[in-house]
């Protein structure tokens, strides 16, 4: 990785790349913005993108290209069967994971459908442990009629701390779940890095253990590298032991203890599309009949060929240094400079995205009042970036006063690779200030009707709290944006 130090002036993170196609945007005024928030529900995901200046809700799929991809989508071959993009793909595969069999998949949550009907639902009752949970691979092994198991080890579920793989398993607690269970447990799902909890990293170490532990019972090792990608630069910057290796080795030695890999390559390959891919052919050959029922040929698995070129050169460049470190430390430096204004986040910095514990931020709105989904609202109102509720909204609660299992209340500011500018990210943190200021006149939210709820569903403020905020934005701005 390259780097560069700073004479006179403060460092700030340096962009490797430079900026040759742009898209214009704009910043709407205050008053347009509690419009567009209160016609969204008060649910960042139901918003429009006319009305959003910086779009944090993820980095999914929202990554620039490269001119390199851009040039690759052209060499697409849009063949039904046999595409010669299809055995590009796979060699690209072949040489990064040392994996011999691919099935491309649509995307990551289809991946998890496909595992799921083939695992999972052969089994009713059985168990999938894994460090942490996430929506869409928990909702397809429920609806596939297993449940899972949470084997994070106890550091990962604190807010701050100095621990720098949260996302490690608690290996005695899943070799006992291993033990129990036995012939029970469909698969264990290694999640690389974990999003709920802050995008933290996993451990190379950890999870060459939890694949040993895999072998030793019997079991297979299934890892989610979806987030891969921030995870390679955290093993390689921070776990001592592989800091000599290239990223291409670590990556080589964690695929060949791993059973079966998948990704969502709108997050790993700068693509929009997902894998499934291993070296047993016997399971290929099972998980194919699912693809193709499902899915679509398996030479295409429901993806575009074009994307499929993208996502091939998009997986090299997920191997360069300076590509992958870039999320990383941009996420570092927002996390920094909200923490040295005193804006509670998760430590240490993760990937993804920055993550702010609304709890903290706003420790006037109970639980049930849904602070992160306020929180949320408040930053669009104040600076018209659109972030992503991370607690009770996106995980609902079955009961008012009971805490559901793993909520943390997060807001996440997700930082999508090489769209956005340090200059940005400074007028981020400085509307933040603001709000960090006037954080009283923050209220709560409801659900409009009555549950059970989804993620995307609409809200309501418990009061008028947002023209208030934006007549204390005005009052302290005037006529600014």
């Amino acid at each position: 990785m390259s780097k560069v130090g700073y004479y006179a002036r403060k460092p700030l993170p340096l962009e490797m790349h430079k900026i040759c196609i742009v898209q214009k945007t704009e910043i709407i005024p205050v008053e347009e913005r509690v419009k567009a928030i209160r016609k969204a529900g008060f649910n960042t995901y139901r918003m429009e993108s006319k009305d959003i200046y910086l779009d944090m809700l993820t980095d999914s799929g929202v990554n620039a290209m490269t001119n390199e991809q851009l040039g690759a989508m052209m060499l697409g071959d849009d063949c039904y069967a046999g595409s010669k993009t299809y055995f590009r793909l796979a060699e690209k595969i072949k040489e990064i994971f040392n994996k011999d069999y691919f099935l491309p998949i649509h995307q990551g949550r289809a991946c998890e459908h496909m595992l799921a009907l083939a695992y999972v639902q052969p089994k009713p009752g059985s168990i999938v442990p894994m460090n942490f949970q996430f929506g869409t691979s928990v909702g397809k092994i429920k609806y596939c009629g297993g449940d899972y198991v949470i084997c994070l080890k106890e550091e990962g579920f604190n807010k701050q701390s100095t621990d720098l793989f949260k996302g490690d398993f608690d290996l005695e607690k899943l070799e006992r779940v291993l033990k129990e269970q036995g012939s029970n447990i469909a698969f264990v799902r290694i999640e690389s890095g974990t999003n709920l909890i802050g995008g933290q990293p996993i451990s190379l170490d950890n999870m060459l253990a939890v694949s040993e532990l895999c072998k030793k019972y019997g079991v297979l090792s299934v890892l989610d590298a979806s987030l891969l990608q921030d995870n390679l630069h955290f093993i390689k910057t921070r776990e001592n032991k592989y800091k000599e290796c290239s990223i291409r080795e670590i990556v080589r030695t964690l695929s060949n203890a791993m059973d079966i890999i998948y990704f969502s390559a709108r997050k790993l390959g700068f693509g929009r599309g997902g894998a499934i891919i291993l070296n047993d052919e016997k399971q290929y050959e099972y998980i194919k009949t699912f693809v193709a029922s499902f899915e679509g040929f398996p030479t295409f698995g429901g993806m575009s060929v074009k994307e499929m070129e993208a996502i091939r050169v998009g997986l090299d460049d997920t191997m360069d240094e300076d590509i992958i470190a870039q999320g990383p430390q941009f996420i570092e430096y927002l996390a920094n400079e909200l923490e040295a204004a005193g804006i509670p986040v998760v430590t240490p910095p993760g990937g993804l995205g920055c993550h702010i514990d609304a709890m903290k931020f706003l420790p006037h709105i109970k639980h049930g009042q849904y602070p992160a989904g306020s929180l949320a609202s408040a930053i669009y109102i104040a600076s018209g970036a659109r972030g992503m509720e991370r607690g009770a909204i996106d995980e609902p609660w079955e009961d008012d006063e009971v805490e559901p299992y793993g909520a943390m209340e997060l807001v996440r500011l997700a930082v999508p690779r090489r769209v956005y500018t340090v200059s940005q990210i400074n007028y981020l943190v400085d509307r933040l200030c603001w709000l960090r200021d006037n954080k009283d006149l923050i209220g709560g939210l409801h659900f409009e009707k009555k549950g059970p709820h989804q993620f995307y569903d609409a809200l309501e403020s418990n009061s008028d709290w947002p023209e208030k905020l934006a007549a204390k934005f005005r009052e302290d701005f005037g006529d600014s944006l």
